[in-house]
């Protein structure tokens, strides 16, 4: 019976060879009686099993005579005698360091962490295994490991709260040592999961809180890199110095470098100078460090300076455009950036552009007046250097007029419909404002505009620069064209209130003469509405029809608020709700051209009617200006019928489809026919009449979003305008002849 018994023990070793040797495991002595020890360091033995040809390893408990914990019992010399020592090293501090013997799943925890990490310190596996009582013990305390980090820098890595408090509170650990990297502890609790510990580590002021590290980063400049908000709300709450200068810069500097937005916003909030702060190696500010639109749009937004220069002379548009960074170019042109600004060797924007060949950068600095023959310190201009590199650019100049008195006569300026296409109105304005000298508002006596055109046309009786308008309009569309149709009223309404004033009225400002279209649909037939900034011609509001019940009188011209005219006469049926019972203009007049020179002559002769005909003046010249043409496409069928079979359903609802999109397009149509009659009627007046409008090559909707399409249509009024510039050099002439 004892021959099977040890055979079975014997089996149940070497089974435990093959299964788990370092399991720790409570074995009795009486089985180790028999055996060799083959070595021992205090309260561990090593001993060798030649029955199962294994060596085992005790931990003894001093207190228990009869049992003891089996560390390893593995099949290799070697292999038992490295582990043994490596158990014999380390272990003691903990054993020691508890009145009670640990128990075995701290054992076990110990062993897996000493095997699986060899090169770690003993304070390492301290604070890894969360074993607070052995932190006092001197070998702990005082061990660092390979990269002279303390036991405080890894707890704080870890993240653990506990530990932390046992190093400090009851061990008095050091908060100002370094690693060899130069790192504190606040560092290491950076890169931690726990910012609450930068707080216990900041209690009390020590000098590692702003500490750099080998690599000039500060922990604030190091949890900006790493995108760490809790960090960085942490180490700002213990009060870290946001104008600690490391060796990229400031800490705002690095959030600006790693895209880090939120970083970037809590610094600013607790420090608004920062937005001015200079990098030592470029003498740049937070803004030239931007790599993409919402970077630069959140600095401009805090009030950071769109044309600041730095060490070089380079502005944040020179660094987006070398960059080829696209987006934030269009965000610093549509903010103010000024893209004729030199650098020290003389090169525009525009220049760096044409250098990379980079065709919608280049169209985008154009159509936002970048001038194409400013030279450089070399004598290059942008068109020389195009030359070389592109061919887009060549011919591209405007001359400009001299200034002359201005005609007697009434002129009028007529602006279409057409949502975000209201920019290509913006780019003729600044054309017709360079060439002429003057801005618009002194230029024609009469404004009138439906939808986009009307907002635009406010915008000039206000003294609006067009370039700030042309600004307002990229910036605008990303808030007002948001979602899914219909859009959300507020964001368009809230935008008029902030241009025009919550309050003004549409007399508030008297000259230019301004008239805005809207739809009346509060009647069937829809009725035509002008708001204006004067009293309308006797009779004009009195409707033609019969009227088969009361309606509300309209407001006058001196109650109306400005905001309101401007969303009633943009209220697009699909893209915006109605505004009470008006809905867009572009429904009745999208080209309000005809319908401004009937006011006209309807207002000339309420005056004569008063007798007031020495303030008639005649209308001599009508420029009328449109939001782009789309191109010409087929159409294969319009046929709506009862349909017999599925085949003739399906032909049937693409005829309807068909058919509705030509109703809308007829109704408003800006072009064809009604301009042939301004034309004609103009010409029966004696009035020079201009149209301008460019063809577009894709239809453009009235919610376009996209920067790349719309500077392409942009561009492609420029080059309408360079091609047109014969009738714009008479028109320029009818404006400022005696």
């Amino acid at each position: 019976m004892q021959f099977f018994g040890r055979l079975v023990h014997t089996l149940n070793n070497v089974t435990n060879l093959f299964t788990n040797p370092y399991r720790v495991k409570e074995v009795s002595l009486t089985e180790y009686t028999s055996r060799n020890m083959v070595k021992q360091d205090d309260r561990i033995i090593l001993y060798e099993n030649s029955s199962a040809r294994s060596w085992d390893c005790l931990l003894i408990n001093p207190q228990n005579q009869s049992s003891a914990l089996r560390l390893f019992q593995v099949d290799s010399e070697p292999s038992a005698r490295e582990y043994f020592d490596l158990y014999a090293k380390q272990l003691r501090p903990f054993y020691e360091s508890y009145r009670d013997p640990l128990p075995l799943e701290t054992v076990q925890q110990l062993t897996d962490c000493l095997r699986s990490h060899p090169s770690w310190s003993i304070a390492h596996i301290a604070v890894e295994s969360g074993l607070l009582g052995s932190f006092r013990h001197n070998l702990i305390l005082s061990n660092s490991s390979d990269n002279e980090c303390t036991p405080l820098h890894l707890a704080c890595q870890k993240g653990d709260f506990e530990c932390l408090k046992e190093l400090m509170e009851e061990c008095h650990a050091r908060v100002d040592l370094t690693d060899k990297n130069g790192e504190t502890v606040f560092h290491y609790a950076v890169r931690g999961s726990n910012p609450k510990i930068i707080e216990l580590l900041g209690k009390k002021a020590t000098v590692a809180l702003d500490h750099l590290n080998d690599e000039g980063q500060s922990p604030l400049h190091l949890a900006c890199q790493l995108g760490k908000e809790d960090a960085v709300y942490s180490l700002l709450k213990v009060h870290a110095k946001c104008n600690n200068l490391g060796a990229l810069g400031y800490p705002i500097h690095t959030a600006m470098k790693h895209s880090q937005k939120r970083c970037a916003e809590i610094l600013l909030d607790k420090e608004i100078n920062q937005i001015q702060f200079l990098d030592p190696r470029y003498g740049a500010t937070p803004l030239h460090w931007a790599r993409n639109a919402e970077m630069t749009r959140m600095l401009i937004e805090y009030g950071c300076e769109v044309n600041a220069l730095s060490a070089s002379g380079e502005s944040a548009l020179h660094i987006a455009v070398r960059r080829g960074r696209f987006d934030c170019t269009m965000v610093l042109l549509t903010h103010g950036a000024m893209p004729n600004t030199k650098e020290k060797n003389g090169n525009t924007p525009l220049h760096l552009a044409m250098q990379q060949d980079h065709i919608e950068m280049i169209k985008a600095l154009i159509v936002f007046g970048a001038d194409v023959d400013i030279p450089n310190d070399l004598g290059e201009t942008p068109g020389l250097v195009a030359a070389r590199t592109s061919e887009l650019l060549l011919g591209l100049t405007l001359p400009l007029f001299s200034l002359f008195p201005f005609s007697s006569q009434d002129r009028l300026l007529s602006l279409d419909g057409g949502g975000v296409r209201g920019i290509v109105l913006i780019q003729f304005l600044i054309a017709i404002e360079k060439a002429a000298g003057r801005p618009v508002k002194e230029l024609f006596d009469w404004v009138a505009g439906t939808s986009t055109g009307g907002i635009l046309a406010l915008a000039i009786i206000h003294g609006k620069p067009m370039d700030y308008m042309r600004c307002v309009y990229f910036r605008m569309k990303d808030e007002v064209f948001r979602g899914s149709r219909p859009y959300e009223s507020e964001p368009l309404e809230n935008f008029l209130k902030k241009e025009f004033g919550e309050h003004t009225k549409m007399t508030d400002i008297k000259s230019p003469k301004v008239m805005l279209t809207a739809t009346l649909c509060d009647r069937q037939p829809a009725e035509l509405h002008l708001f204006r900034n004067y009293n309308p011609p006797e009779g004009r509001n009195k409707s033609r029809f019969r009227m088969m019940g009361s309606f509300q009188p309209m407001t006058k011209p001196e109650d109306q608020l400005v905001w309101q005219a401007a969303r009633s006469s943009g209220a697009a049926p699909t893209y915006f709700r109605p505004v009470g019972r008006f809905l867009d203009g572009g429904l009745l007049a999208n080209n309000p051209t005809l319908d401004a020179i009937t006011e006209i002559n309807e207002y000339n002769k309420s005056l004569i009617q008063k007798g007031q005909g020495d303030k008639v003046k005649k209308l001599g010249l009508v420029v009328s200006l449109g939001t782009g043409r789309a191109p010409k496409v087929p159409v294969s069928s319009v046929d709506v019928f009862r349909p017999s079979n599925p085949w003739e359903l399906a032909k049937t609802v693409y005829g309807a489809k068909e058919l509705g999109k030509l109703v809308v397009d007829c109704c408003t149509d800006p072009d064809g026919p009604c301009v042939d009659r301004a034309a004609a009627w103009c010409e029966m007046i004696d009035a020079h009449y201009f149209r301008f409008n460019p063809s577009l090559e894709t239809d453009i909707m009235l919610d376009e979003v996209s920067n790349t399409i719309l500077v392409n249509m942009l561009w492609d009024t420029q080059i309408y305008i360079y091609q047109h510039w014969d009738k714009f050099e008479q028109l320029v002439e009818q404006l400022l002849i005696k």
